[in-house]
């Protein structure tokens, strides 16, 4: 899970917008972070922890251009340095940069290939550096039947190659010096990819493509779909777009983000995570009057916060009262991401805390959204039962 954002304008520099657009995208990554913009050349931020961290004003003066792409990371593949940090570039051909949110099955082999056999050097350990050096190398060694075709042709020939060769998720945004922006998903559309539109007084467009929607209303665009799975759009500097699915399969996109990884005021797919969270917990709910029909408990909590959503309709459905008996403390990060087990055990101690008025003495019913491992549901279960 990672949250990555473009914007391409025609008017104005774009920096200040993707760092807004990254401290909407903060849940979805909080290990490292990075900023790539270009004009005459490619200017670059990356660092290790939170946006805020990262990011001053001084370092944002720098980051001049009206093209450029952001970057939240959660590490699935590589290590935790700086290095690992994205977006990352290419300066063969032409300059390209590039940053992904998704997770390749076949990455270890790849790397291997794309080493030994297309001759291109692997600076990290991060997959989507992969991906830019396959689709680099298909830019820069067109086959003979790709003669006379046009950029858009020419690229997606490259995105082609990288469907071709690499196996897993990813929806990528880059960008191509003096030649614009460019994005593409995976033929099955596992992790989500959104596009947006600014309309300018002077008559042109500017472009957004994001993980989620969320700020879309703040910045002032508005939301113009999905990028289709397989699907490649290529925005030109003045704004000209080209657009073409180059592969159709079958539409299989991440549970996960509505489960877990999206904010709930965003849209993925034309579905609204807020609205199929609720129907998650009138289902669980559905399932629980059916196989334990004499159990009601006293009150029904959840593991906040994406958990609250689905335990209150799971409340509603029951006719049971629903509070929040466990207050979280919104200084702590997203356990799940944490990168060590121990650390995220002993962090839910720290960012949770029951609220015995609340539950003592009564039967507790937790919906907890996203038992991944198991670590952080144990220790609360142990949490609420220590207030009786």
């Amino acid at each position: 899970m990672c949250g990555v954002v473009g914007i391409i304008s025609t008017q104005k520099p774009v920096a200040g917008e993707l760092y807004d657009s990254l401290i909407h995208l903060q849940h979805r990554g909080q290990d490292a972070a990075g900023i790539m913009t270009y004009d005459e050349r490619f200017h670059i931020k990356k660092g290790t922890g939170l946006i805020r961290d990262i990011f001053d004003e001084h370092n944002m003066l720098r980051l001049q251009g009206k093209v450029g792409i952001g970057h939240t990371r959660y590490p699935t593949v590589g290590g935790f340095s700086i290095e690992e940090a994205q977006p990352v570039l290419t300066h063969v051909p032409y300059g390209i940069a590039m940053a992904h949110n998704g997770n390749l099955v076949n990455y270890t082999e790849l790397a291997q290939e794309v080493a030994e056999k297309d001759r291109r050097h692997i600076n990290s350990s991060v997959d989507i550096e992969v991906i830019l050096h396959i689709f680099a190398h298909a830019l820069d060694h067109p086959s003979s039947n790709t003669d006379g075709l046009s950029f858009f042709d020419q690229i997606c020939h490259a995105v082609d190659m990288v469907h071709n060769r690499v196996e897993g998720a990813y929806s990528v945004i880059g960008t191509i010096m003096k030649k614009g922006m460019f994005v593409f998903r995976d033929p099955h559309g596992i992790r989500p990819l959104v596009k947006g539109i600014r309309k300018n007084d002077d008559g042109t467009t500017d472009h957004i493509f994001a993980s989620e929607t969320t700020m879309f209303y703040s910045l002032g665009f508005e939301p113009a779909g999905d990028v289709q799975p397989g699907e490649i759009i290529w925005i030109e500097e003045d704004g000209t777009t080209h657009s073409r699915v180059s592969q159709d399969k079958q539409f299989t996109p991440c549970v996960f983000e509505y489960v877990y990884f999206s904010r709930p005021d965003c849209i993925q797919n034309d579905v609204s995570v807020y609205r199929a969270r609720l129907r998650m917990g009138q289902n669980l709910a559905s399932r629980w009057r059916k196989h334990y029909p004499d159990i009601v408990p006293d009150i029904v909590i959840p593991a906040p916060s994406t958990a609250n959503t689905a335990a209150l309709s799971f409340a509603n459905e029951l006719g049971v009262r629903y509070s929040e008996g466990l207050y979280k403390n919104p200084f702590i990060g997203r356990t799940f991401i944490m990168p060590g087990n121990e650390e995220r055990r002993r962090s839910v101690r720290y960012k949770l805390v029951p609220q015995e008025f609340e539950i003592r003495d009564k039967n507790v019913l937790i919906v907890d959204d996203s038992i991944v491992r198991g670590n952080t549901s144990r220790e609360i279960v142990r949490m609420v039962r220590e207030f009786g």
